[in-house]
């Protein structure tokens, strides 16, 4: 099965402070399936490393007050492309992220508060009807073909 995959949870340094988050856990999936890579942030053309963004009403705001949604609309309908054309079957996303965060996400305060939402990526692909785990969940992928 080919699963659609943060960049950053295989080790690539594309996060918004220019470090990978490797998860072993994750990078294990690919003794069952194939792994495609995808950054919806660098993919909307944001650099790395990048302020830090959180969704606040419906838009994406970085740290210092800057509207980024379109950069962030652009990388999930990039992703979305990508999953379709690659025919991926799920994705595991970066829990928790503005673009990739699936259930919960950080408040906007920039706080580290959590709230329940999605991020763009991940809404876009769970309006797609794709399956979306994070690196927490994603065990479940282990046996599926």
């Amino acid at each position: 099965m080919k699963l659609l995959v943060s960049a950053c949870l295989l080790g690539i340094n594309c996060r918004y402070c220019g470090t990978g988050c490797k998860n072993e856990l994750v990078c294990s999936l690919t003794e069952h399936h194939q792994l495609i890579p995808v950054c919806p942030e660098q993919l909307g053309g944001m650099s790395t490393p990048r302020i830090p963004s959180e969704i606040v009403s419906e838009r994406v705001i970085n740290q210092i007050g800057e509207d980024v949604t379109n950069a962030f609309q652009k990388g999930a309908e990039e992703t979305l492309r990508i999953a379709k054309l690659l025919d991926c079957s799920a994705a595991v996303l970066k829990s928790r992220s503005p673009s990739c965060g699936y259930g919960e996400i950080y408040d906007g305060s920039f706080t580290g508060t959590k709230i329940v939402g999605n991020g763009v990526t991940a809404e876009l692909l769970f309006q797609n009807d794709f399956a979306i785990y994070n690196e927490d969940n994603c065990n479940a992928l282990r046996n599926m073909k």
